[in-house]
Order: structure tokens, then C-alpha cells, then sequence
């Protein structure tokens, strides 16, 4: 991706959306379920789309509520539904199309006190409280988010009664379902307006402060406010702005806000690499407000506009790489959480960086490791089997104290307030911490490019084979394993891996843009990097031809 003139400057007017006119788009343009563009899809974080290429808009949001109260019926799901929104300029409506069909499928509906924006995690520790005890009558959710996507965008996602997001078995179901519902002109839902009758299946409940009251279940927040680490947190216009001053006040914390800016069309952002506004609390781009102020506090942390995810800015160094974080967080918690059971496992991704694995032998700890999409952790999270969940796109989460679960969907709340914790308990940042993984282990680079790939391509990158990969070497280096299912659980990984003894690159297909995507590491160092990016792309693209 070519870097922007405008990357990590202000974002200048013209980038603005009018939210006016996206308002009108969502209810007033009708998709082609016919085209394949327009139907509901449901890739790693749910259906995402925006009204203007017909890919979000009322017509979706009808047809998945109903799919999703068609799938509860049939599973048996009895509880209450707890809904979650995020701040995009979409979600609010469409978190009204979607009570107007859960009310009138007569689901006890829960709702953020006060018509507040809520955090994915916190949705997810809601539905973890209320099933604790219970066999029947178990609850689940929706949030209504795109995550990090630019402000004309629109999410909608499920998680299931485990908190967690709803697996690819349920998530098929409901995405086709929804679609029968689309294509048959939204014929078959049930829908009325939440006034009225329908208003008493919709319930106003305090999810945030039950979940600010029980943080010391997770976290050691006496010892942060003891040490009297200074915080700063930018939650980039996001669902956790109303979060951190009650987290600070309750705790104690010295926790400043230093953007407490709402606005659905992200003015006050500044522009990721590409030129586009877009909440990425992983991109130092998106994040050079908040950079600037890296000696400013002893830790800085931001969220994306959900919460689901984790931006950590250290003195010195600025905003730590993912990958880097989730190496150090492992291997505290894992030295810190003695009541922990010493079998259970650590769950990461496939494109998730090698160092995790290096931290884990060292520690005589076994590595579960998954294809992209945080659903492949939420049961074990949920289980004990797992003790932590990590992607290297800056989204995780742990256990409590205890071992029980506490959010089996990413929760980049704890994830930055653990980095406090870290720096106020040994006395150096997450990013000093690093230097020392770096220094036993070696500094890996880490790189993602994009491809060019129709259709077809992608298709074919994801049924492909390890007999597909004639390559006997990558980089110079023996090719150690071909894989296409994830070695923790087995799951098409929907594309390739290719180890050697010092580096690695996974590629797959993107679900939205006519591209493959081509992750890569190397132990060694940026040249030994790029050979593994060069070769990896020609692996790929003669795997293709010969497919």
C-alpha cells in the first residue's frame, strides 16, 4: 500500500462524509440479492458494507434480525438478547431497524441505560453474567459495528450464548437464511415500530457498570493506582469514550482523556496510510494524535470504535507493533496468574508472529493456533481450555484471576489496561519488555502486502493444497511445512502457510476486495524478509496456475 500525503496529518474536510445523505442512502437504496456483491455476507467480523455500493443498508438489516430470530427459534435460544452499537454514523439506525424485528418476534430485548454506545467486550461479559448458573434461557447479542472501517460503513454481527462470536456453522445459517429472506423481498420478517405495544419486549440495563465494578476480577488495578502510572487514552470518537472516566473514578486511576471528541463523521481523526479516516488504534497513522503525546504519560492506550481492540503508545518508542504487545502480555500473564491451570493453552493465528511461539517453548506452554477470525477462540476461552486469545490485528483477550472466563470476544479495554498493570508492577513498559524478548529471541521483521487476484483466484486459493506447492525453498531456506488447516484445530485456514526454520508467509483471500493478502516473517532480517515476500507471491501465483 503506497503511503498518502495526508497519512497521519488532520483529517481535511473534503474526506468528511455527509451523514445526512448516508442516512438516507440506508433506507432508500435497495440491494440485488441477485448480484453476489449485494447479498449478506458474513466474513470474519460479520456482515460489513456501506450504502453506497448497496451492500449495507435497511434491507440487510431486516432480513439478518429475522434470520437471527429464525436461528434462535430453531436452537432454542430462550434469553433475553443483549444489543450492542458502536459511534459509526450507521449504527444507530441501524440498531432501530433491527429492534423493530426483535420486538416484533417478541424477543426480550436489552439495551445500554441511557441510549449510550457500547463496547463489543462489553456486550460479551453482559451475556457471560447473566448464562453464569444457568442451562436454559440463555441469552446472546448483537453489536452493530464495522469496527475499525471508515465512517460511511455498517457492521452487524452475532455472538452466541457463549459471548463469543457466533461460529461458521451459525453464522452460515443465519447468512443464508437471510438471504432467502432478501431474495423473496423481505416477504417472510415480522416487524413493527418499537413504539407502543412492542416498546415493553425493550429494556433499558447497566451493562458498563457492572463491568467497571468487576475489572479487579481480571486486572490488578490496585497496583496501577499504588504506582500512580499516568494514563492518557484516546478512544478515537469510539463506544469506550464513556467508559474511562467512570474506569478512572471508580479505580482510582491517574487516567486522562485526551480526546473526548464524539462525531459520526471522525473529523477530528487523522488519516490512516492509505488517505482514508479510518479508527485503526493498530496504525500509527490513525494514531499520530496520540503518538505526539508518548512522553507525556507513563502509557497511552486507544481503542477502535467497538473496543475490540488494543492500541498501546509507549515513552520513546511511540505505538507498539501488535505482534510485539501480544508476545509481552503473554508472557506476563502467564508468570502473574498463578491460579491459572498450567495445561491450559494460548490461542493465536495463523498470521500471528512467531515470537508468541519462542515465549511459549521457553515457558514449556502449548500453542493452539487457528485460522484469522477470533470465533475459533471464543469456546475455549469460554471452556478454560484457553487462557488467552490473540490476533495480530490488536485484538485479544484473558481470563480472570480465577480462570473463568470474563469476555470470549476481543476486549481491548483489559487488553490496554493490562499494559498499565505491566508497567506499574515491574517497573518498565511493554515496549522495554519487548527489547528483552528481542534480545533472547531475536528481532523478527513482519510485513503485509497485497495482490491482485479475481474471483476465480480467490477461490481457488482457498481449496488449494499443499501438492499445489511445488517450491522445495523459500528465501534460501528449506520449506519445513505446507499448510492449509490451522495445526490447533484443524480448520481450513482458507489458503496457505509455508514454513521454514527462520521465517514464514501465509496468504489469503480478501473477502471484500479483489485481492490476496500475503502475511510474512522472517527471524533474520528485512532482506532475508523481502526474499520471503518475492517468493511467496511467485509460490502463490504458480500454485494458482497449476490449481
Amino acid at each position: 500500500m503506497a503511503r498518502s500525503e495526508l497519512a497521519g496529518k488532520p483529517a481535511p474536510s473534503n474526506l468528511l462524509i455527509n451523514t445526512e445523505e448516508l442516512a438516507r442512502a440506508y433506507t432508500q437504496r435497495i440491494p440485488d440479492p441477485e448480484l453476489p456483491g449485494q447479498r449478506v455476507i458474513f466474513g470474519t467480523s460479520g456482515h460489513r458494507g456501506t450504502p453506497g455500493n448497496a451492500t449495507f443498508t435497511e434491507a440487510h438489516i431486516l432480513a439478518i434480525t429475522q434470520a437471527i430470530c429464525d436461528y434462535r427459534k430453531q436452537a432454542g435460544v430462550e434469553g433475553p438478547l443483549m444489543l450492542g452499537v458502536d459511534t459509526h454514523a450507521l449504527s444507530y439506525s441501524a440498531r432501530d431497524t433491527a429492534l423493530e424485528v426483535l420486538t416484533a418476534n417478541e424477543i426480550e430485548t436489552h439495551v445500554q441505560q441511557g441510549g449510550l454506545p457500547t463496547p463489543t467486550p462489553v456486550i460479551s461479559h453482559a451475556i457471560l453474567e447473566y448464562n453464569r448458573g444457568r442451562t436454559e434461557g440463555l441469552a446472546d447479542g448483537i453489536v452493530i459495528t464495522p469496527s475499525h472501517n471508515p465512517p460511511e460503513d455498517g457492521g452487524f454481527k452475532y455472538n452466541a450464548t457463549n459471548g463469543g462470536p457466533a461460529d461458521t456453522t451459525v453464522t452460515t445459517w443465519v447468512e443464508a437464511r437471510a438471504n432467502e429472506i432478501l431474495l423473496g423481498g423481505n416477504c417472510e420478517l415480522q416487524r413493527n415500530s418499537i413504539e407502543g405495544n412492542a416498546a415493553r419486549f425493550m429494556h433499558e440495563t447497566d451493562f458498563q457498570s457492572a463491568y467497571i465494578e468487576m475489572l479487579p476480577q481480571i486486572l490488578d488495578l490496585e497496583c496501577i493506582r499504588e504506582a500512580g502510572v499516568r494514563i492518557g487514552v484516546d478512544p478515537l470518537g469510539g463506544s469506550s469514550l464513556p467508559l474511562w472516566a467512570p474506569i478512572a473514578e471508580r479505580h482510582g486511576l491517574d487516567l486522562e482523556v485526551v480526546n473526548d471528541s464524539l462525531d459520526p463523521t471522525f473529523g477530528f481523526m487523522h488519516v490512516d496510510k492509505d488517505g482514508r479516516i479510518r479508527m485503526d488504534c493498530s496504525s500509527e497513522w490513525a494514531m499520530a494524535g496520540l503518538v505526539k503525546l508518548k512522553d507525556d504519560y507513563d502509557i497511552a492506550f486507544g481503542n477502535d470504535p467497538d473496543a475490540d481492540r488494543h492500541g498501546v503508545v509507549v515513552p520513546g518508542q511511540g505505538l507498539l507493533n501488535p505482534n510485539h504487545y501480544l508476545a509481552v502480555a503473554i508472557e506476563y500473564l502467564l508468570e502473574t496468574r498463578k491460579e491459572w491451570s498450567s495445561t491450559t493453552s494460548v490461542g493465536k493465528t495463523v498470521v500471528t508472529s512467531g515470537m508468541i511461539d519462542r515465549v511459549l517453548d521457553r515457558m514449556g506452554r502449548n500453542t493452539y493456533e487457528v485460522p484469522v477470525g477470533f470465533k475459533w477462540f471464543s469456546n475455549g476461552l469460554f471452556d478454560g481450555s484457553l487462557c488467552f486469545g490473540g490476533e495480530e490485528s490488536a485484538g485479544a483477550s484473558f481470563l480472570r484471576f480465577d480462570g473463568t472466563p470474563w469476555s470470549t470476544d476481543k476486549d481491548g479495554l483489559i487488553m490496554c489496561l493490562l499494559a498499565a498493570e505491566i508497567t506499574a508492577r515491574t517497573g518498565k513498559h511493554p515496549g522495554e519488555h519487548y527489547q528483552r524478548l528481542s534480545s533472547e529471541f531475536g528481532s523478527p521483521a513482519y510485513k503485509r502486502i497485497d495482490a491482485p487476484a479475481d474471483h476465480e483466484q480467490k477461490a481457488r486459493l482457498k481449496k488449494l493444497s499443499p501438492a499445489d506447492v511445488t517450491a522445495s525453498e523459500l528465501a534460501g531456506e528449506a520449506i519445513t511445512s505446507k499448510l492449509v488447516d490451522a495445526p490447533g484445530n484443524q480448520a481450513p485456514i482458507g489458503g496457505l502457510k509455508v514454513v521454514t526454520e527462520n521465517g514464514w508467509f501465509a496468504a489469503r483471500p480478501s473477502g471484500t476486495e479483489d485481492i490476496y493478502k500475503i502475511y510474512a516473517e522472517s527471524f533474520r532480517d528485512e532482506e532475508h524478509l523481502e526474499g520471503i515476500l518475492g517468493d511467496a507471491q511467485s509460490i502463490v501465483d504458480t500454485a494458482l496456475a497449476g490449481a
